[in-house]
């Protein structure tokens, strides 16, 4: 897959398997207690995709969807434990904030400086996305200030 914001192609990701119909034989799959352990995972403020990977580390369920049928997200919202801003953008969101920190005390960090304007950029992309998707409240816009007030 190519890079978004550079002319160069980038690393390779890992490929899951070809067969996504059936769960592997080692792993226990109950529906109710794998909806139960997202949701008890959810109430300990954790987000989706840390869900997925501690499901994947602790309990040994290698694809939530392959156990319960639904997503993770589409769980958490059943249950009504969906955030107001998506997880991906609340990710970018916490990338610009720590960049804008780091180039508070480090003014002349021409790279991270670039950093940030291709983070915001992402930003805006995926605000307007999440607009015409109506995720995101019609009003709702990325102000810095405003981010700040989000994460403390």
């Amino acid at each position: 897959m190519a890079r978004m914001h550079a002319r160069r192609k980038g690393k390779s990701g890992s490929t899951r398997p070809a067969s996504r119909d059936k769960a592997p034989e080692w792993s226990s799959l109950n529906p109710r207690e794998v909806e139960s352990h997202i949701l008890d995972l959810a109430k300990a403020g954790k987000s989706s995709s840390e869900i997925g990977m501690i499901l994947r580390d602790q309990y040994a369920i290698p694809d939530a969807k392959l156990a319960t049928g639904k997503k993770i997200s589409r769980i958490l919202e059943e249950n009504n434990f969906k955030s107001d801003i998506p997880e991906d953008l609340r990710n970018l969101i916490a990338t610009a904030l720590q960049l804008k920190k780091h180039l508070e005390t480090h003014k002349k960090d021409l790279k991270n400086k670039r950093n940030l304007q291709l983070t915001e950029s992402k930003i805006r992309r995926l605000t307007k996305y999440y607009h015409t998707q109506q995720r995101l409240p019609t009003g709702w816009k990325y102000r810095p200030e405003q981010a700040k007030l989000l994460f403390e």
